[in-house]
């Protein structure tokens, strides 16, 4: 298990923020899915918990198909996708990443705003879990982190943008120091996939995308606000359902097919989580992992683990860009 808390500040309030991470998301997965690929919503329905009150339930199938690295090519199926379920109360909001193929594989991520530029250090301490577990705290600069070539757009170069709306920008060298007003997303981002052999690269790895994948986004929040920051809620969330709509058409069926529905989930199903998933009670490893057990081996040779030919498998895949938001990428309300 691998856990680092991210720090994303942004030139906005928490309030401004609620419709902006609406627009944001939508606009973003309709614009990375293609057919074939990408992020599905399955359900988005208002969902209520006796602790957090009134929110938002979203369930999505985000696919894969050319979005993982070479060496996890040999290991995945060529249909591969992962499911995401998200409660949001916001300013408080949570999501769970897992996938069936992979049953030792989870994320969790707890998500809370505050109007303030990532000072508060105590934000998740009353929050339960392992006070054992050592913590990396990260600050994400959406201005002056470099951001994956492949996702850089001049015009969401926050060094030079300004809103023509707000007048906020151009972000300056130490901006989060001096800008008014200013937000921070606070993430506490949990990594789990106990598999021997593999454990410490694929943890090591999905956090270097979340990691690019909140820059991505947050940076993207604040280069469209003059596109979101005159909607209401009602506004915002009549996007929401037209470009869920959209996206969904624009990946095509996919075996087994599924469409945005208004028939509420089975409550076993949304459910609220009080913690991050738990690892499944068996503790063996998928046979594709194991070490053929009639192998012959010289008796110096430590037992090492063989993965399948690269070459045998007929699907591909690169850095997923769809993946991690709390929610509608991810999150509703």
């Amino acid at each position: 298990m691998l856990m680092k808390e991210y720090r994303i500040c942004m030139p906005l309030t928490v309030e401004e923020y609620r419709i902006g991470q609406l627009y944001m998301i939508s606009k973003h997965s309709h614009e990375q899915s293609e057919r074939g690929e990408g992020v599905e919503v399955v359900q988005n329905e208002p969902y209520e918990d006796p602790a957090h009150g009134q929110g938002q339930f979203t369930e999505k199938r985000v696919y894969l198909n050319n979005k993982l690295p070479s060496w996890a090519r040999a290991v995945v199926p060529k249909i591969f996708y992962v499911t995401e379920k998200a409660w949001n109360y916001y300013p408080y909001t949570i999501t769970e990443y897992t996938c069936s193929f992979l049953p030792k594989f989870s994320i969790h991520i707890e998500t809370k705003y505050e109007d303030n530029n990532g000072t508060n250090g105590n934000i998740f301490e009353s929050e339960n879990r392992d006070e054992t577990v050592e913590v990396e705290v990260c600050s994400v600069d959406i201005a002056y982190d470099e951001i994956p070539e492949r996702y850089y757009k001049e015009s969401e170069d926050l060094r030079y943008f300004q809103s023509e709306k707000t007048s906020r920008g151009v972000l300056q060298e130490g901006w989060r120091d001096t800008t008014q007003p200013i937000m921070c997303s606070y993430k506490l981002v949990t990594v789990k996939f106990e598999v021997w052999g593999l454990q410490t690269r694929v943890e090591q790895f999905v956090h270097k995308v979340i990691r690019d994948v909140l820059l991505l986004g947050h940076r993207q929040a604040f280069a469209w606000v003059d596109e979101w920051i005159d909607m209401t809620m009602d506004e915002v969330r009549e996007y929401e359902r037209a470009t869920q709509e959209a996206t969904n058409r624009k990946i095509g069926p996919f075996p087994p097919s599924i469409s945005i529905t208004e028939t509420p989930l089975a409550s076993s199903a949304r459910s609220g989580p009080s913690s991050a998933p738990s690892t499944p009670l068996s503790t063996e490893a998928p046979e594709f992992l194991s070490v053929p057990k009639d192998r012959p081996r010289k008796k110096s040779a430590p037992e090492t683990l063989t993965l399948p030919d690269p070459g045998r498998r007929d699907s591909g895949f690169r850095l997923p860009s769809l993946f991690f938001w709390g929610s509608s990428a991810p999150q509703p309300e």
